[in-house]
C-alpha cells in the first residue's frame, strides 16, 4: 500500500496572547506573555491570583446568542476555532465526502465551569433544579459533535482525553486514520476553561500552580531556577488534516506537513515524571523513526516546558540522552512561557506554533529567564527571551500530561 501523506490545510486559534492564529503567532514571535490578574472569579482568597485568560473576548463576536448560551466556555472556544480553521482551509461541502470527514477533539476536563455552577445552585437551594443542557454542556466529548453537525461531517467522531496530551493524541489518532485510508480529512485539536475557582483551587491544592502574585507576567519562566510551578491558560487550537493528493485536488494551500507521531507512558507516577526523562526520550524516538529521519535532521523542539522545577529538568535530560551531541545544535523553547498552560488544548497551540515556525523559519522564544539552573545544561540552546531565526526542516511538538501520558508529533516543510 502506498504511504499515505498527511498535511495541514487550516488552521485556528484563540489564546491568551490572540484571538486568531495569526495574533497567536505574532504574540509568541514578539514574546508577549499572556499572564494577568484573574477575572473570571473573585480570586482574592487564592494562593493564586493570576492566570492566562483569553482577553477582549466576547462571544456575541462569534457565536449567536443562543447557541452560545448551550454552550460551556470550553466548547464556545472549540466552535471558534474550528470555524477559523475551517475557513482559513478553503473548504466548501461541494470538496469532500462526508463519510470520509471527521472530528477527534482533546479536552483533559470539559465543561467544568458548568458542573461547577450547577452544583452551586444545587447547594443553594437543595432543589433539583437542574439545567436540561446541563449534561450536555459538560461533557468532554461534546465538542466534536457540535462540530461534526456544523460542518456535516459524517466520519470518525470522538474525544481523546489524556490530560495534558489529550489535543496531542487527538491530532495522532486523526493522522492515524487518514495514513489507513480510513479517512481523508479532519478538524481535529482541544479546548479547554478551567480558570474558575475549582481549576485554580484544585491545582493549587497540588501546589502545582505560580503563586508569583506580585509579578504574574513574569511567573510562567520554564528552565528558570525561580520556577515555582506553571500558569494556568485557557483556550482552543484547531487543525485541518489532510490526506496530500485531496488537498491537492482541491487546490489547498499547504502550510506543512505531519510526519511522526509517538506515544508512551511513564508508568512510574500520577503527577510526577519520569526522574531521567524515560517517557519524554522514547515517546521524541517514536516520532522520528516513523518519519525515516536521523536524529540530526531534528532542528526544533517545542518542548512541554511547563515552569515546574522537576519537569523542565527531566524534559531537558530527556533531550540530552537521546539527541547526544545533536541536542546542542537544536533551538528548544516553550511557548508555555507566553501563554501559560493549556491543560488539554496545549498540544493543539503548541502544534500550531511548531507548524508556523517550519513555514517561517523562526522559533518562538522562551521568555522570563532570568536565572540559570544548574541542574539544567546550560550549553542547550533554549531561545532564551527573543525569537531566533534559522532554517526549520523538522520540528517536534511534545506535550505531556498526569498520569504519565506522553505525546509527540513532528512536523516538516511541505515538499510538492
Amino acid at each position: 500500500m502506498n504511504q499515505r501523506r498527511i498535511v495541514v490545510t487550516g488552521l485556528g486559534a484563540i489564546t491568551p496572547i490572540g484571538n486568531n492564529a495569526q495574533e497567536y503567532w505574532e504574540g509568541l514571535i514578539t514574546g508577549v506573555s499572556g499572564a494577568a490578574p484573574i477575572t473570571n472569579f473573585d480570586a482574592s482568597n487564592f494562593k493564586t491570583r493570576f492566570a492566562c485568560e483569553v482577553k477582549n473576548f466576547d462571544i456575541n463576536n462569534f457565536l449567536d446568542r443562543k447557541e452560545s448560551r448551550r454552550l460551556d466556555r470550553f466548547c464556545q472556544f472549540a466552535m471558534i476555532v474550528a470555524k477559523e480553521a475551517y475557513k482559513d482551509s478553503g473548504l466548501t461541502e461541494s470538496v469532500f465526502n462526508p463519510d470520509r470527514s471527521g472530528v477527534i477533539w482533546g479536552s483533559g476536563i470539559g465543561g467544568m465551569k458548568t458542573f461547577f455552577d450547577e452544583s452551586v445552585n444545587f447547594a443553594r437551594n437543595n432543589t433539583p433544579r437542574f439545567n436540561p443542557f446541563f449534561i450536555p454542556k459538560l461533557i468532554s466529548d461534546i465538542p466534536a459533535g457540535h462540530i461534526s453537525m456544523k460542518y456535516n461531517f459524517r466520519g470518525p467522531n470522538f474525544t481523546t482525553v489524556s490530560a495534558c496530551a489529550s489535543s496531542t493524541n487527538a491530532i495522532i489518532d486523526a493522522y492515524n486514520y487518514i495514513k489507513w485510508d480510513k479517512s481523508d480529512l479532519f478538524i481535529v485539536g482541544g479546548s479547554e476553561a478551567c480558570i474558575y475557582e475549582t481549576g485554580i483551587g484544585g491545582f493549587n491544592a497540588m501546589m502545582a500552580l505560580s503563586t508569583r502574585n506580585e509579578d504574574p507576567k513574569s511567573a510562567s519562566r520554564p528552565f528558570d531556577k525561580e520556577r515555582d510551578g506553571f500558569v494556568m491558560g485557557e483556550g482552543g487550537g484547531a487543525i485541518i488534516l489532510e490526506e496530500y493528493e485531496h488537498a491537492k485536488k482541491r487546490g489547498a494551500k499547504i502550510y506543512a506537513e505531519i510526519v511522526g507521531t509517538g506515544l508512551t507512558a511513564d508508568a512510574h507516577h500520577i503527577t510526577a515524571p519520569h526522574p531521567e526523562g524515560l517517557g519524554a526520550r522514547n515517546v521524541m524516538n517514536q516520532a522520528i523513526s516513523e518519519a525515516g529521519c536521523l536524529l540530526s535532521d531534528i532542528d526544533y523542539i517545542n518542548v512541554h516546558g511547563t515552569s515546574t522545577p522537576l519537569g523542565d529538568i527531566a524534559e531537558t535530560k530527556a533531550i540530552k540522552t537521546l539527541f547526544g551531541s545533536h541536542a546542542y545544535k537544536l533551538n528548544i523553547s516553550s511557548t508555555k512561557s507566553m501563554t501559560g498552560h493549556l491543560l488539554g488544548a496545549a498540544g493543539a497551540i503548541e502544534a500550531i506554533a511548531s507548524i508556523m515556525s517550519v513555514k517561517t523559519n523562526i522559533v518562538p522564544p522562551t521568555i522570563n529567564h532570568k536565572n540559570h539552573d544548574p541542574e539544567i545544561d546550560k550549553k542547550l540552546n533554549l531561545t532564551l527571551n527573543k525569537a531566533q531565526k534559522r532554517e526549520v526542516n523538522y520540528a517536534l511538538s511534545n506535550t505531556f500530561g498526569f498520569g504519565g501520558h506522553n505525546a509527540s508529533v513532528l512536523v516538516t516543510k511541505y515538499q510538492p
